[in-house]
């Protein structure tokens, strides 16, 4: 899965004579949080909730409130935007971008395919694809198992599950907090087979599991 499969391809901007308070007011209106600056229809910046936040405080507690009105009114998209924006492609696996969002402490990341913009994907879109790819919002038991690191061992797993009449909705590996050769699994389970036979038989066969009734 890429970022083209998650990104928000509709992309709000600004350009950096906007004001500010037109800013504000798009993201209000459009219950967003980054806006990419663009000028001649090349990305120069990006503006965000923690700019401003960042750039208001210290300015308003000097200021009443017409006064600080009057400032978000007067106060230009390119005095404030930040200008060295990561971007990210249509291209790039969706995890590679949540990976590069976490290790640079950063909201979002603008899509660009050569030099034009294509979309945006943001931390919303990145809880989003977790939920889609899990399968959380449709239900399905959930059982979270640490098992040996070698060929064959997420078959036995499934093996089971399919034993009891289940069927597979999302699987998910990981190799944090476990020692070294083993690594833990979750998988979400679909269908109407027997629970209690599935949990005895995984409680049977892995010491460290955790199942969850859907």
């Amino acid at each position: 899965m890429y970022v083209s499969d998650w990104m928000t391809a509709k992309v709000f901007t600004l350009e950096p004579d906007d004001y500010l308070s037109y800013a504000l007011l798009l993201m209000k209106e459009e219950s967003i949080k980054h806006l990419p600056v663009i000028k001649s229809g090349r990305l120069k910046g990006l503006i965000s909730d923690r700019n401003i936040k960042e750039y208001t405080p210290s300015k308003a507690t000097s200021l009443d409130i017409y006064e600080l009105h009057y400032l978000l009114a007067k106060t230009k998209i390119k005095e404030i935007m930040v200008t060295k924006v990561i971007t990210t492609t249509p291209d790039t696996p969706v995890e590679e971008a949540a990976m590069l969002m976490l290790d640079k402490s950063i909201g979002c990341l603008p899509v660009l395919e050569g030099n034009s913009l294509v979309g945006i994907i943001s931390d919303k879109d990145i809880y989003r694809a977790l939920v889609d790819i899990t399968g959380v919002r449709h239900g399905g038991n959930r059982i979270c198992v640490t098992i040996e690191d070698r060929g064959g061992s997420i078959k036995e797993v499934a093996d089971i599950i399919r034993k009891n009449n289940f069927r597979l909705q999302g699987i998910l590996t990981s190799y944090e907090g476990v020692k070294e050769g083993y690594r833990r699994v979750v998988i979400r389970t679909k269908g109407k087979g027997d629970f209690n036979s599935l949990k005895a038989e995984i409680e049977g066969a892995f010491r460290s599991c955790r199942i969850r009734k859907g």
